[in-house]
């Protein structure tokens, strides 16, 4: 098969680093990037985190790098161990930048039998593009390396269907995959030796993990019981010290938000002549009058990721936009492509807005909202330049229609 050559740059080759006796870092720094899967911001770029276990009698290699840095990889572990004498690759999540060096590894580590979950056999020929018979790991299993037992713990949505974590029984190390990483590249490798990263651990979460909450709490109730001394993951720092502080984070961040006081929607707005912004007042008093509370936000003068905890929260939200050249404004569209990592599903949802001649932006937001699963009970309100006293009454009513909708 044709090798994958290296097409970005960036990729760190250092040698094996020790983690506990028998177990070895052998993965690759992605010094230079600055954006990961198109979505995610990586200031201080990130590791691809790889992990050597040798038994008595058998090594188990587990998960691997991307693609475009497979033969770094290899580098990297050569020094360490001849492939060819890898009895296990361990893959705990099959996403490419775990997986995408899989094929290469396997051409070179040819006895090496791969062990994924039941979800993540389908994916792993569909990522190899070759018939494959792996190992199924099941809740418990349990591989015995001599002296060095690997046990899996599935953790399915963290962020894949097919995750699922590796315990090392001897040594009390989780190998977690994404869970508990963060986008945060360092060769000194581990926590207590590097500055403090919480604000790229934090944002890691909010992005990779939030949308997944109930399958967080999950896990953590799954690993409460197992004593951890050190904390794997496949992006970022090791966790050797101060473990129960990055777990607390993750139970704070997953908890279930605490319902308001009353219920609440969120109104957001932009508008070019003020035209859409004084329809949001007007729809703002209707919700409130109605009983429920309401927040009237200029989308001009927010970021939007610093009210995800208050969408999430709120019953729902309406947003308006005016329309120019045919759609709604970038504003609008960038607070629905936001609500990704949250659960819609039911929120109620709305739009509304000014407009001149045409008025097709709340008409596609409330079709996106649609999409969003949102539940849309009421048509967009749209009035044409600007709003008279009777349509800021409607504006009103439309308010109160959608606090008795909830």
């Amino acid at each position: 098969m044709q090798r994958r050559k290296e097409h970005v740059h960036g990729g760190g080759r250092m040698n094996p680093v020790e983690i506990v006796p028998g177990i070895q870092w052998v993965g690759v720094l992605d010094t230079q990037l600055r954006v990961f899967d198109v979505i995610m911001e990586a200031k201080h770029g990130t590791t691809y985190n790889s992990y050597l276990v040798r038994g008595r009698d058998k090594v188990a290699l587990i998960d691997a790098s991307k693609a475009a840095f497979a033969e770094t990889f290899l580098e990297t572990l050569r020094p360490a161990i001849d492939p060819a004498a890898i009895d296990y690759m361990v893959c705990n999540h099959l996403e490419p930048d775990h997986s995408g060096a899989l094929v290469d590894v396997l051409d070179v580590a040819s006895k090496a039998q791969v062990v994924v979950t039941k979800p993540g056999r389908t994916l792993l020929r569909a990522l190899l593009n070759r018939d494959v018979k792996p190992t199924v790991a099941g809740e418990g299993d349990r591989v015995d390396l001599g002296g060095k037992t690997l046990r899996f713990v599935m953790a399915p949505f963290l962020h894949w269907p097919d995750t699922m974590f590796t315990y090392l029984e001897e040594d009390q190390v989780l190998f977690s995959g994404d869970f508990l990483g963060a986008h945060y590249c360092d060769p000194r490798l581990f926590n207590d030796l590097i500055p403090n990263y919480d604000d790229a651990f934090r944002y890691y979460f909010q992005v990779i993990m939030r949308p997944f909450k109930e399958y967080v709490r999950q896990a953590l109730d799954k690993i409460e019981s197992l004593p951890i001394k050190v904390v794997c993951p496949v992006h970022g720092p090791i966790l050797r010290t101060d473990i129960g502080r990055y777990i607390d984070m993750y139970r704070a961040w997953s908890a279930e938000p605490p319902g308001p006081k009353k219920q609440r929607l969120l109104v957001f707005f932009v508008s070019s002549y003020g035209n859409t912004e004084r329809m949001a007042h007007a729809i703002g008093r209707g919700i409130r009058e109605a009983g429920a509370d309401a927040e009237v936000v200029d989308l001009t003068k927010v970021d939007v990721r610093t009210r995800l905890d208050d969408i999430e929260a709120a019953e729902g939200m309406v947003v308006g936009t005016c329309t120019i050249n045919g759609d709604a404004l970038e504003h609008a569209w960038s607070l629905l492509s936001a609500l990704t990592t949250i659960k819609l599903k039911d929120k109620l949802g709305a739009t509304f807005g000014a407009f001149g001649w045409s008025g097709e932006g709340p008409l596609m937001l409330a079709e996106r909202m649609k999409g969003l699963k949102f539940r849309v009970p009421e048509e967009p309100l749209r009035v044409q330049l600007v709003p008279t006293d009777a349509d800021l009454r409607s504006c009103e009513e439309y308010g109160k229609r959608l606090v008795a909708a909830l």
